[in-house]
């Protein structure tokens, strides 16, 4: 298939390049650094520099639409929730723009969303029937995946990948982790009561493969593992695959006067289970987490 993938040069979609090239797949990038796709994702990655350069004759089997401004990288001002939306909104809806005006148009279409759609969900066990939260988070969530459901009304099968924490031991919050983890100055969040539904990087590239090419997927999935962890749990894990103590608290209302709005995504949670791509038969390699964090932190053991 030709792929044309939004948000490829970052962490989880350097991966999906990758897999994608190995299976004999034809990838698209769209970036504003397209002079940096074939060093991030690979030297027979083409890319596309703006949409504008998705034309009517262009033909693309499918799509994967992964672009988004990280929700955690600045605080939650008017003006960050305005770059937030337009990343993951604006953009969707732009590119089914595109594909609406395609003479043949894609007949997949993978969109990313979070399973921070779920808002904090407490104790209570989410799938992905539950109800929406109603934070600033979920909201986004949900006005994001309407915009991308829109690409069912132009006949394409359509997934929704609600993406927990990725735990890649290259980049992202876990990479970001481990230097204070190693020094022993690992430190729970809060009372660390709250859920953390995380998903091997492995895992999740396997899943996405999966949904694109399961003919019968269609609608929200839950991309995280099976075994959710209480922040708790994960501190002491994680001190557990670094061989060090993991003593330390980082107290709720100075994580709240640190971080504003956007501390209730560290002292919230969600328990969510993947019940529906486990129905359609995924097995997971890594179901639980320390032997995720070790084969993460420590893959030649």
């Amino acid at each position: 298939m030709h792929i044309l993938m939004t948000g490829g040069t970052g962490l989880i979609g350097r991966r999906l390049c990758v897999a994608l090239t190995a299976k004999g797949h034809t990838i698209t990038v769209l970036s504003r650094r397209p002079q940096q796709v074939k060093q991030l994702c690979g030297e027979n990655v083409r890319p596309m520099a703006s949409l504008d350069e998705y034309y009517p004759d262009s033909r693309f089997d499918a799509v994967i639409n992964l672009a988004g401004e990280p929700i955690v990288d600045a605080r939650w001002t008017a003006r960050r929730k305005q770059q937030l939306r337009q990343s993951r909104i604006e953009l969707t809806e732009v590119l089914l723009q595109k594909v609406h005006q395609a003479k043949v148009r894609p007949q997949i279409f993978l969109s990313g969303s979070a399973i921070g759609v779920y808002g904090d969900g407490g104790d209570a066990l989410l799938n992905e029937q539950s109800p929406a939260g109603g934070d600033f988070g979920a909201q986004l969530c949900v006005d994001w995946e309407a915009a991308a459901m829109r690409a069912a009304s132009l006949g394409a099968r359509t997934c929704i990948l609600r993406t927990g924490l990725v735990l890649d031991g290259t980049g992202g919050m876990l990479h970001k982790m481990r230097l204070p983890f190693s020094l022993g100055l690992g430190a729970r969040i809060g009372n660390g009561r709250q859920w953390m539904s995380w998903v091997h990087i492995e895992d999740y590239v396997a899943m996405t493969l999966f949904l694109l090419e399961h003919e019968s997927a269609a609608g929200c999935f839950n991309m995280v593992a099976p075994e959710a962890v209480t922040n708790r749990e994960f501190t002491q894990s994680l001190g557990k695959a670094l061989h060090r103590p993991a003593l330390f608290v980082a107290p709720a209302p100075m994580l709240k006067i640190a971080m504003g709005e956007m501390s209730t995504l560290l002292i919230g949670g969600q328990h969510v289970v993947p019940a529906k791509i486990q129905s359609l038969g995924y097995a997971f390699r890594f179901p639980s987490l320390l032997p995720a964090l070790t084969d993460l932190l420590h893959p030649s053991s």
